[in-house]
């Protein structure tokens, strides 16, 4: 708890706490805290995908040795039914991306996502990973092939190594949405869309049209959701 000094009669500073309110508008901003006891596990998944290499300072990340944890701990806990993904990024480390991807789809527990701003690159195996998943009407979502940073050998082993590591990441999704995989691939290598790049960015809707994404909705939709989930589970008798 946040302290203050105040002089008593004998001239010497003793701490004072602060009161609660004021600990959270020093803190974070606001007045007063919800205080509810969820059965839902909110997990964010925002900015960069962090992997093996550290990103600079003022990059907004995500990492993964942070994510990895807590989802064997709610996989653990019995006191959490469901985990609701809230997203937001531009993507990042294809390794660490499709890692958590895969941990999200082998929970036993229910799992519902939003793509609220965007769910870009390695932030589209995430998207599908939950058992349902939601954009909001504004969100974008960027599919493309995978790129390399670094050095790279030019030689066909390299190019192997890509179509490999393209493969899992198509398959996943594919295996993870209703989306067909020729479509996928098609608006994968699709051109004139994007500046110097190759690919396509799905708007909202379109993501729901083409079977990307689940619905459309928001915070209230997915956690309707999420607890239809939670009561389904229950009734057949899982823990």
């Amino acid at each position: 708890m946040m302290q203050m000094k105040f002089v008593n009669e004998e001239g010497t500073e003793q701490p004072q706490a602060l009161p609660p309110v004021q600990e959270n508008i020093k803190n974070l901003g606001q007045t007063n805290l919800p205080n509810f006891e969820s059965n839902i596990h909110c997990l964010t998944i925002i900015g960069q995908i962090e992997g093996h290499m550290i990103l600079p300072p003022q990059n907004k990340t995500t990492k993964y040795e942070h994510i990895i944890p807590q989802l064997v701990a709610i996989e653990e806990n019995p006191s959490i039914k469901g985990v609701l993904v809230l997203l937001n990024t531009v993507g990042g480390d294809v390794e660490a991306g499709l890692a958590i991807a895969e941990m999200i789809a082998s929970l036993s527990k229910p799992t519902v996502s939003i793509v609220l701003g965007g769910g870009h690159s390695i932030g589209v195996p995430l998207a599908v990973s939950a058992n349902y998943s939601y954009i909001v009407p504004s969100a974008t979502m960027t599919i493309h092939p995978i790129r390399m940073t670094g050095l790279v050998v030019g030689v066909p082993q390299t190019f192997d190594y890509f179509n490999k590591m393209q493969d899992r990441i198509v398959e996943f999704i594919v295996r993870n949405s209703k989306i067909k995989r020729e479509t996928f691939m098609s608006l994968m290598l699709k051109t004139g869309e994007l500046a110097n790049d190759i690919g396509t960015i799905l708007v909202g809707k379109e993501a729901v049209d083409y079977g990307l994404i689940d619905e459309i909705g928001g915070i209230k939709e997915a956690l309707k959701k999420l607890h239809k989930l939670i009561e389904e589970r229950e009734k057949k008798g899982d823990n």
